[in-house]
């Protein structure tokens, strides 16, 4: 029950520092749902060049990058 409760604050977390940098509007949910697709985009891309983070504040790099990377595609895709 924790886990999943420190998962959604830590999206909610990432999607908002994505959406900064990447200047993408977005309430509360939109934030969850692109911090923790951006988390998993994160882990796959850096995981295929062979880097794997190591503590909150890595995965909290890896996981804003990865969001990043998310909302730069589907604004490719979508506009």
């Amino acid at each position: 029950m924790f886990h999943l409760l420190g998962s959604l604050i830590m999206g909610a977390l990432v999607g908002w520092i994505a959406g900064r940098l990447m200047d993408a509007g977005g309430g509360f949910l939109r934030n969850i749902i692109i911090g923790v697709v951006g988390s998993a985009v994160g882990s796959t891309v850096f995981g295929l060049f062979g880097f794997y983070a190591y503590g909150w504040f890595a995965n909290l790099i890896v996981d804003v990058a990865g969001a990043c990377l998310f909302i730069w595609v589907a604004r490719k895709l979508f506009r």
